[in-house]
């Protein structure tokens, strides 16, 4: 089989996934190859993504790293045999690599949990307030309707049948930075306030009075599949995304959104009746942004 030109982050985090059994197995990349009657290129090729590899063989080197956890073998399996393709696909030619990674990592996730410090998620925003951030210099977006059609469209993840569950911690300074002005703003926060509603969805504020943490100065995203060994972290840098699957980072950041989450603002909840909400509180906040607007 030729070599891929292009490894999509599914492929590159399946090979990471291939070599982090092999070496927890204590198996060099040789060795591991011979004993399945591969060659160690092709070992190496499948482990950096560049080749697909073929179901057997994946069942083969899962039983020669003694992964014996079903679910995870499974898991592997469906990541080996996924085609990639999706509603995103038709973008493919338009939008940027990390732009499509994002779209298929939040396609199979199960949940996600992010922070973001200066802006709403990009899964929150409404058409305006994302128009406003692409048609800002200097923030590195695209300024296309291409790209805003494109973040619209990730939206309905949050809608389909069996969406994952989301949470978010946006700190305050989200809230009062005036992308496309106070109108945009306010049917931003009102939007925010909305998808509260929706049953799979958390929305927490870090107020300006809460602790500082390291956590606060880096925008990430955690996306975690059905196996959460196989989950991903996204970096969101000014150069673009760094993607993170190690064991470690991503315990690191499964604690940085805990400690994040626990210290910021109760969520918005909007079934409680107005006298039974706390004064310190994300919707309290929220309507005391819009207040001041």
């Amino acid at each position: 089989m030729g070599l891929r030109t292009t490894i999509s982050e599914r492929q590159r985090r399946l090979g990471f996934e291939l070599k982090h059994l092999r070496e927890q197995a204590g198996l060099a990349g040789g060795e591991a190859a011979e004993q399945i009657g591969m060659g160690r290129v092709q070992l190496s090729q499948i482990e950096t993504g560049k080749t697909t590899v073929l179901t057997p063989r994946l069942r083969e080197l899962c039983d020669l790293y003694g992964c014996t956890n079903k679910a995870h073998v499974e898991a592997l399996v469906a990541m080996s045999e996924a085609t990639g393709k999706g509603w995103w696909s038709a973008y493919k030619k338009r939008r940027s690599l990390d732009a499509l990674n994002t779209a298929e990592l939040e396609a199979s996730c199960t949940a996600l949990r992010m922070h973001q410090s200066m802006l709403i998620p990009g899964l929150f925003q409404t058409a305006d307030y994302a128009r406003a951030i692409f048609a800002t210099p200097g923030l590195g977006f695209e300024r296309s309707e291409g790209a805003l059609e494109f973040r619209m469209e990730r939206q309905r993840v949050l809608t389909r049948e069996d969406p994952p569950s989301v949470h978010a911690v946006i700190h305050e300074s989200a809230l009062h930075l005036r992308f496309g002005g106070v109108n945009v703003v306010r049917e931003q926060l009102l939007h925010l306030i909305e998808l509260a509603r929706l049953p799979n969805v958390t929305i927490q504020i870090y107020p300006f009075t809460a602790q500082a943490h390291p956590a606060l100065s880096g925008n990430f995203v955690h996306a975690i599949p059905g196996v959460p060994e196989l989950g991903t972290v996204l970096l969101e840098l000014p150069l673009g995304l760094t993607y993170l699957g190690d064991r470690q980072s991503l315990g690191r950041y499964e604690g940085l959104f805990r400690y994040l989450s626990e210290n910021a603002l109760a969520p918005v909840d909007v079934s409680l009746a107005p006298e039974t909400h706390s004064v310190k509180d994300s919707l309290a906040l929220i309507q005391h942004v819009l207040y001041t607007l």
